[in-house]
């Protein structure tokens, strides 16, 4: 045995969008044991539900994380919904399934972005991010925000979009689809990015279940697990493909989330071509009185969303659970016995939001 050192990774690392510290016990080059810790922007969210009437608190379940914004307000809302029995219009459920899953394409562009970045490929970062630019613009269009869209409300959503804007929509994720199509291949086939993700990182099969993984991170171990298959919103009436790989290592997670981005686009289309017209909101009456767990699908993996109430204004509980969080053990488990030189594509292919995590 080697002799063995303790090198700091983070919290303030290129490779790392938001700060999460690693302990690495190496011994030469080789990672023996990681020791996470996370901690370092903490903002204490949840306790702010029994100072903030619960209507209100959905723009502060919103900042848990600025990409992951509108799931987070969504799944506030469909909490305290179902614990208040309340049906909201169907047209709300149609039009948060397409916020929904453009959210899903710009966080995952973002991340495709910062995985060229890593590789050093700076024209293809530049690309990604210029396509995810032409999303922004849409959801800036439709909700008045770029990343926190503040459309979600307890009863459905306060802003309705007008189907010929739905349809330009549709024809402009076609668009973005061909352009992704393009760009795709220099991830999946290029010799360098190969070199640097097969066989890199690798979660098998039985350690993803054991480990409690979620999201793509699973999916790229051979679990067809998705929450969206639970037909929350309007997921019920679409037709979803998920996307798995048997590779389980770091190229499988790129790949998995890359189609799940055509996914995603495909989904965005169903549900225009299906959206009912109506109402977008029901008025709310009374306060919530009991409590209720829902599991949706964020870009990242399932997070669970659980509120309490006790009959006034101010909720008892507000508890997210993320899917960085369930995540983290296994990151933790694909980094013992790699090099170190390969841990920066490993956390990326994992894409942590440590915001979500902290909370």
């Amino acid at each position: 045995m080697g002799k063995r050192s303790i090198v700091p990774f983070g919290p303030q690392h290129p490779v790392l969008p938001e700060p999460i510290h690693l302990d690495l016990v190496l011994e030469d080059e080789k990672v023996v044991d990681v020791l996470p810790e996370i901690g370092f922007i903490h903002r204490g969210l949840e306790g702010l539900v029994s100072k903030r009437d619960f209507k209100d608190y959905v723009y502060v379940a919103e900042r848990v994380c600025g990409i992951c914004s509108f799931m987070h307000g969504m799944g506030y809302c469909e909490s305290v919904e179902h614990g208040m029995g309340i049906e909201i219009p169907r047209r709300a459920d149609y039009l948060r399934t397409i916020w929904a899953e453009m959210s899903r394409v710009h966080s995952h562009l973002l991340w495709l972005g910062l995985l060229a970045d890593g590789f050093g490929f700076e024209a293809l970062f530049n690309e990604c991010w210029r396509i995810r630019e032409d999303v922004l613009d849409m959801l800036e269009a439709t909700t008045g925000g770029r990343c926190i869209f503040s459309v979600n409300n307890v009863g459905g959503v306060v802003r309705d979009v007008d189907n010929a804007t739905l349809l330009g929509i549709s024809r402009k994720m076609d668009e973005i689809g061909a352009r992704l199509k393009e760009i795709s291949s220099t991830f999946l086939k290029d010799y360098t990015v190969k070199s640097r993700l097969v066989g890199v990182g690798i979660l098998s099969h039985e350690a993803a279940l054991e480990l409690g993984a979620v999201g793509p991170m699973m999916r790229a171990s051979g679990w067809d697990i998705d929450m969206r298959t639970t037909g929350y919103s309007a997921y019920g009436d679409l037709d979803l493909n998920i996307n798995t790989s048997n590779d389980c290592d770091c190229y499988a997670r790129t790949e998995v989330r890359i189609n799940e981005i055509f996914t995603a686009i495909d989904l965005i289309k169903q549900a225009i071509d299906k959206i009912p017209n109506g109402n977008i909101i029901v008025p709310v009456k009374g306060n919530p009185k009991s409590e209720f767990l829902i599991r949706l699908e964020q870009p990242r993996g399932e997070a669970v969303y659980y509120t309490k109430g006790n009959g006034t204004k101010y909720l008892d509980r507000f508890r997210v659970r993320t899917p960085t969080f369930a995540n983290i053990p296994a990151m933790a488990e694909i980094m013992r016995g790699c090099e170190v030189a390969d841990i920066p594509m490993i956390i990326l292919t994992i894409d942590p939001c440590i915001s979500c995590t902290e909370r």
